[in-house]
């Protein structure tokens, strides 16, 4: 489950109904009702957020969103779209991580999730992260 106050437009998210999961954008927000409005490729439809599940942050998520990746010398795993920069010690270990917009440069973030990584990214690059090219 996805707490309602992290959630904002332009984020994907797993949405459950009925037993099955859809991989979505969330498209808009009932602040009063708690209700999250997730576009799916079945269909448009309001979710509470316990039906609302994060995507795990991993490579193939941010192959996903266009990320390029480069392995350094030393082992560790650049990951880049555009200016903004993702650098992880090692292949698939996203427990440690700096990521960098020009000038601003966050050591260790808590970011475990997709709708966290694009949080982050709207907030230091003020435009949303998709899979758009770039």
């Amino acid at each position: 489950m996805i707490k309602f106050q992290d959630i904002q437009i332009g984020d994907y998210v797993n949405a459950e109904y009925e037993g099955q999961l859809w991989e979505g954008e969330v498209v808009g927000l009932q602040k009063d009702q708690h209700l999250v409005q997730v576009l799916t490729d079945v269909q448009e439809f309001w979710f509470e957020p316990e039906h609302l599940y994060p995507i795990p942050l991993n490579y193939q998520a941010l192959r996903n969103l266009n990320f390029e990746a480069r392995v350094n010398e030393d082992g560790s795993v650049k990951y880049m779209k555009g200016a903004f920069r993702i650098v992880t010690p090692k292949a698939g270990d996203f427990s440690k991580m700096e990521i960098w917009y020009r000038e601003d440069k966050r050591h260790n973030p808590h970011i475990q999730y997709i709708h966290e990584l694009q949080n982050q990214y709207h907030d230091m690059t003020k435009v949303h992260l998709t899979k758009e090219l770039v």
